[in-house]
């Protein structure tokens, strides 16, 4: 399978939401939430977009506490971690700071990204922590999560209220499913075998990358080209997926 970053609608409305909080009028307001289920490509997504533009990445810990998200935030800066709390802090917000400032002179954007945010968005010391981040420098924190986070936010009226962007991530849409195949798939499939994979995996792209790389493998058997893609009924039988909810087998059935 190639290795490609695919831009679906999804990542459309995510760099769409990114521009708008780029135009923000108010500084303080400089939080953005990112939801949606399991295997919509959230991770893949964020994971991309920080690494192209030299962000700060960081995967939220179900037992993270202020301090344990200061040393990680200061090691991914790579940043010594002073002993107390206080001076963490001090030396984490230089940092940003810093990063912002290069970032600006380069006429980039500059964020902390923090993955699994679900994790912290009922901790309220963590949440205020950001909180402070965010006032103080004028950084853009991404929280992403799995749809918890906007209601366990709300908690918290100081935070909730600078968030001024949500972008839910979506199922893959039919034009998004023929990107996905076009950008990751080394040989040509026919259209049926695309509606096929949207309905099989419900549009989630985990789901349709994993078929992707079984029509590959049967595809480069059979010597697939553009004039002989592979289509719907080259894979009868086939064992295509497995079924997120139950762990059952999806083969191709009656492809004709």
């Amino acid at each position: 399978m190639k290795k490609h970053f695919v831009e679906t609608a999804n990542v459309t409305r995510l760099y769409d939401a990114l521009a708008a909080l780029e135009r923000r009028g108010a500084d303080e307001c400089n939080l953005m939430v990112v939801d949606g289920e399991p295997g919509l490509g959230k991770t893949t997504t964020l994971e991309w977009w920080a690494a192209q533009n030299n962000l700060i990445f960081l995967r939220a810990l179900k037992e993270w506490t202020p301090g344990w998200f200061l040393d990680d935030l200061l090691a991914t800066m790579r940043i010594a971690a002073p002993h107390s709390f206080k001076n963490r802090y001090h030396r984490a917000l230089e940092g940003l700071v810093t990063r912002q400032t290069q970032a600006a002179l380069a006429k980039r954007i500059f964020a902390v990204v923090i993955d699994e945010a679900d994790h912290i968005s009922r901790n309220g010391r963590i949440i205020e922590t950001i909180r402070d981040f965010s006032d103080n420098s004028t950084v853009v924190f991404v929280l992403v999560g799995m749809g918890k986070i906007r209601d366990n936010l709300t908690a918290f009226p100081q935070v909730a209220s600078r968030i001024t962007r949500y972008v839910r991530f979506e199922p893959a849409s039919k034009k998004d499913v023929r990107a996905l195949f076009d950008g990751l798939c080394e040989v040509p499939v026919a259209d049926d075998v695309l509606e096929f994979v949207r309905a099989a995996t419900g549009g989630y792209s985990r789901e349709i990358k994993e078929a992707i790389a079984v029509i590959e493998r049967h595809g480069k058997r059979a010597n697939a080209s553009a004039d002989k893609p592979v289509r719907l009924k080259d894979l009868d039988g086939q064992v295509l997926i497995y079924d997120r909810r139950t762990g059952n087998e999806i083969r191709v059935r009656g492809g004709v």
